[in-house]
């Protein structure tokens, strides 16, 4: 059962031997919550790190969740169900995104949405920050037949930066484990007609170097996303048209989430650390 929102904001990272970039991620995202003078705290949902990421976080005065169960949504799901702010933020660990620029992804969390999703096609994506078959053929081809299939309006259903009214989320029953817990978050929002925002987001060329490799593998998270999408995988065709808003008009439709799994905690090492609220949508 997901714990009582006592912030207004959760910085949300799941994270893999990031070591090299995770104690920066979470120093921008404390310093945007000091800088905004939003209540908040960050948490990093560490999924089995070979390398010094847990102490880097620590390090950073972010709290820690070790989750056992390996893949992108099994991280992203714990850390919903742990976080205690009204809205979460969520942003790879990888230093591709840039913590102290996602007060327009609170704005529109503020003024109603449920979900708030990244659009890297109109923020602009750096040189070497994807590749160019995911660019040009992978993440356009899944878009479209997302939109097509949720009929909402998002430019950029996998960007790894967004948003989310908590209370809702938990109301989803998100259950994948994988890199398509991207689209199943976008698409059961839409099946349960939740206001859906799209805003700009910059892609920077991530930080990894060493064992901290990409970990996504095209072609097997490129058929899951297709699958899920096509609503083989469980379903999840909406039942009701939902309301989105593209990146340019600036609003979106919000998602939730909801795991009982449970976790081990490792407690913050600075006690004093600031707190993030996540909501729960409705």
């Amino acid at each position: 059962m997901g714990q009582a929102e006592v912030c207004e904001v959760t910085v949300l990272m799941p994270c893999l031997d990031e070591g090299m970039t995770v104690g920066a991620c979470v120093s921008m995202a404390l310093a945007w919550l000091s800088a905004s003078g939003v209540s908040g705290e960050v948490v990093v949902v560490d999924n089995g790190s070979r390398d010094n990421s847990v102490a880097e976080a620590l390090a950073a005065c972010a709290r820690v969740v070790v989750e056992d169960r390996r893949g992108y949504g099994a991280a992203l799901r714990r850390g919903l169900d742990e976080s205690l702010g009204i809205f979460v933020v969520i942003g790879d660990a990888d230093g591709s995104y840039d913590f102290t620029s996602i007060s327009p992804m609170v704005e529109k969390l503020r003024a109603g949405a449920d979900l708030v999703v990244g659009n890297r096609f109109v923020g602009g994506i750096q040189p070497g920050a994807m590749p160019w078959l995911h660019r040009r053929i992978g993440n356009p081809l899944l878009s479209w037949v997302g939109r097509r299939r949720c009929r909402i309006v998002i430019g950029d259903f996998h960007c790894g930066l967004r948003g989310v009214r908590r209370s809702s989320a938990l109301t989803w029953d998100l259950c994948t484990d994988g890199m398509e817990f991207a689209s199943e978050l976008i698409v059961k929002a839409a099946v349960r007609g939740a206001t859906i925002v799209e805003v700009p987001t910059q892609l920077a060329r991530d930080g990894r170097s060493g064992i901290a490799r990409s970990h996504l593998r095209p072609l097997r998270d490129g058929y899951r996303h297709l699958d899920l999408l096509l609503g083989r995988r469980s379903r999840m065709v909406p039942r009701q048209a939902s309301r989105s808003v593209s990146a340019e008009a600036g609003n979106g439709v919000g998602a939730s989430h909801r795991d009982v799994r449970r976790s081990k905690v490792v407690e913050s090492s600075d006690p004093a650390a600031l707190e993030i609220n996540m909501n729960s949508s409705a």
